[in-house]
């Protein structure tokens, strides 16, 4: 598998379909949600296809299906036409600022590439360690030039496989967070889907009017005199190894009922109580010193946490993280019910209120994260949601059979959530950490005995 070699065949860049009007011409401002992620890589996820069996494979035709694609997908991106836009930057000296935006004035298109690669579906699902050859499945654009001019802030790589198809796109975090990328996937596979050749509505058209805290101003002038003094471009990662945990519903089911009857209430999530065992169980390999701190960090939407609430058709990058923290002795000694009950308070606490007090510190001092303080060796890092209707999407191939991601943003400790792919509150969650922790995770017992299914 590490030896498969992906082919580039072709590439090009796919516009709307229609000219934008007026109003969608006008620069789309970042928020300080937004901002702060400025140094994240691009965000890569993708799903992974079966060919038709015959006796329609037959008429599979990968000339006809790229045809359909770059044609829904033009016709996608007349509604989500910021993704085939471009970065701009206006910097000023007296007084210092640098501002970042959207500018819908100049739409190149999003990068779409077509690629093949000698594996079998099969190869790619039942690998030990998540194949290499996956994260070569993503076009890897990842640098900003504050100059005014970037890369696409989208791409699409379709790669054929022998018996398979896997299409991953690779989207600039700043844009889009999970929700908007999976919105977007959902409106593509919708087109692309649609009897109707000439009609090109969606049925949850995305909202691109930004959140301003009230008083404030949507133009945000970062006070910086040089983009060094902000842009991190290191990107030098220890070597760590990749694994996918499968979740039953069963098994989901149970842990969220041992959670909250540990805890007494029944308020925990399946989330919360699936996350809470693999702070633990990580944790422990990791064999910290038991009066050291552990912080296990959870990725969340502001939508439903704002008043009044923001539509989930919002589209952008409105995160932010919450936090569980404890001395390893407590994570240890206490049980899954009171880690879990950490979590489910940070979450519980992270309201309107919470927000809106971090927005007005951060405008206070603005500041920009750099990759280096987004993971650390005592935290276990939660992103994407398997609550995202990834499996929703389909290219008229059927269900897809796996999601998978690139290799960006990942470090020892970053875990990744996804949907089972046969529903039912299933998950899947991708486990990044060093080859050591990793060989002793897969024996520790707390953590075997919780993936069994009786």
């Amino acid at each position: 598998m590490a030896s498969a070699t992906v082919r580039r065949i072709s590439e090009c860049f796919i516009k709307p379909l229609h000219d934008l009007p007026p109003d969608a011409k006008q620069p789309i401002y970042f928020t300080p949600f937004e901002l702060i992620y400025l140094n994240a890589n691009y965000s890569q996820k993708g799903l992974l296809f079966a060919k038709p069996s015959p006796p329609e494979n037959h008429q599979f035709s990968i000339t006809t299906f790229l045809e359909d694609l770059r044609r829904s997908l033009s016709a996608t991106l007349t509604h989500f036409y910021p993704l085939a836009a471009r970065l701009a930057t206006r910097k000023e000296e007296n007084p210092p600022s640098y501002v970042i935006y959207i500018d819908p004035e100049n739409i190149p298109g999003v990068k779409f590439a077509h690629a093949t690669v000698d594996v079998t579906v099969s190869d790619i699902l039942t690998s030990t360690d998540v194949p290499l050859v996956v994260h070569s499945f993503f076009d890897l654009n990842n640098a900003i030039n504050h100059d005014g001019h970037t890369l696409p802030l989208l791409s699409i790589q379709v790669t054929e496989l022998i018996d398979g198809i896997f299409i991953g796109g690779s989207v600039n975090h700043l844009i889009a967070d999970g929700t908007s990328f999976w919105h977007f996937m959902a409106a593509w596979s919708e087109i692309f889907r649609s009897k109707q050749q000439d009609e090109y509505s969606i049925s949850r058209p995305p909202i691109f009017k930004k959140w301003v805290l009230e008083g404030s101003d949507p133009v945000i002038n970062l006070p910086f005199t040089h983009h060094n003094q902000f842009i991190d471009r290191q990107d030098q990662q220890a070597m760590f190894q990749e694994r996918f945990f499968h979740f039953s519903s069963a098994i989901v089911s149970r842990l969220k009922s041992k959670a909250n009857a540990e805890s007494n209430t029944h308020k925990i999530s399946s989330l919360q109580a699936v996350s809470a065992l693999l702070w633990r169980c990580i944790t422990r390999v990791r064999r910290l010193p038991s009066e050291s701190e552990t912080v296990c960090k959870l990725v969340i939407s502001n939508r439903r946490r704002l008043n009044p609430p923001l539509s989930d058709d919002y589209f952008g990058n409105p995160i932010q993280s919450v936090s569980g923290t404890a001395t390893v002795e407590d994570l240890m000694t206490r049980g899954l019910g009171w880690a879990a009950l950490q979590l489910h308070e940070a979450v519980v606490n992270h309201d309107d209120t919470a927000v809106k007090k971090w927005v007005e510190s951060w405008f206070r001092s603005p500041v920009v994260y750099k990759r280096s303080q987004l993971f650390h060796p005592n935290v276990v890092h939660f992103g994407s949601s398997p609550r995202f209707d990834m499996y929703g999407c389909e290219f008229g191939l059927g269900k897809a059979v796996a999601a998978r991601s690139g290799y960006m943003n990942k470090a020892d400790g970053k875990m990744t959530m996804y949907p089972g792919q046969e529903g039912g509150g299933s998950m899947d969650v991708e486990v990044c950490l060093l080859p050591e922790y990793m060989m002793d995770l897969e024996c520790d017992e707390e953590f075997i005995t919780a993936l069994k299914s009786n």
